[in-house]
């Protein structure tokens, strides 16, 4: 068995009879929404799906951009990259920047009193323009041939993630702008070598955010996490194994 996955899981579990709030994260809202069986079966009873292995490339290329911003952030500067899109904005300076970014522990959180819910994300910069209105700033790493954007089906879940902290900030009190900003960087395997580094090209991209379904969804996930184990969803591929193993199992 794999040391990564640990089934039949006994903390953080979902209890009706509970007073507490129930934290739930931005990533576990976007499972719902792939698959209410699936969140259902991990939330509720503990069973959750099994996880892949870290993008280690990636997590590098996330720390490496929040030092290279947190220069900037401390000395109220623009980063180049700004210059070079025409922003007129500065990473946000916060007492609460390492707080906010730190998605397993803390994050940003909001307490929904209707649900009970404790909704929460980590974001990974912040920038602010000289009105003080906020742009949440989300970071990816990829290796294609072809330009970044956002133009295929599956990166829905990147947008709903921008939406997500959008909605968190506004929920805390802060002006948010509907545009956030994806640095979009790509691994160039176009070079003559490799000479032990990996370039990339960077590239920020806007997108206008709408999080106006968010609070229909938690109050969807509210009357999941209370009722019976929801139906397979036919799109879900852990759903489609488990049906398909379970006719052989028989």
């Amino acid at each position: 068995m794999s040391e990564y996955y640990k089934p039949n899981r006994t903390r953080n579990l979902y209890d009706p009879k509970s007073t507490e709030p129930f934290r739930i994260s931005r990533s576990k809202i976007d499972s719902f929404i792939k698959c209410p069986k699936c969140f259902y079966l991990d939330r509720r009873l503990g069973v959750g799906q099994p996880g892949g292995f870290p993008f280690n490339l990636n997590t590098a290329v996330d720390k490496l951009l929040k030092k290279e911003f947190d220069i900037h952030r401390a000395n109220g500067t623009a980063h180049p990259l700004m210059k070079a899109y025409g922003l007129d904005a500065v990473p946000y300076a916060h007492e609460k920047i390492d707080e906010w970014r730190d998605s397993l522990r803390r994050g940003i959180t909001y307490h929904d009193k209707i649900t009970n819910l404790l909704i929460t994300g980590g974001v990974d910069d912040v920038w602010v323009s000289p009105s003080g209105e906020l742009m949440i700033v989300d970071y990816k790493a990829t290796s294609k041939d072809e330009e970044v954007n956002l133009d295929a089906d599956w990166q829905i879940t990147y947008k709903r993630q921008m939406e997500m902290y959008q909605w968190l900030f506004r929920r805390n009190g802060f002006k948010v702008s509907n545009t956030g900003y994806f640095v979009y960087c790509n691994g160039d395997s176009d070079k003559e070598a490799f000479d032990s580094k990996l370039e990339f090209d960077i590239k920020v991209i806007p997108y206008i955010g709408d999080d106006s379904w968010i609070e229909s969804k938690i109050t969807e996930i509210k009357k999941c996490l209370d009722g019976k184990v929801p139906e397979p969803n036919p799109e879900c591929d852990f759903c489609a194994y488990w049906t398909a193993r379970r006719k052989f199992e028989k």
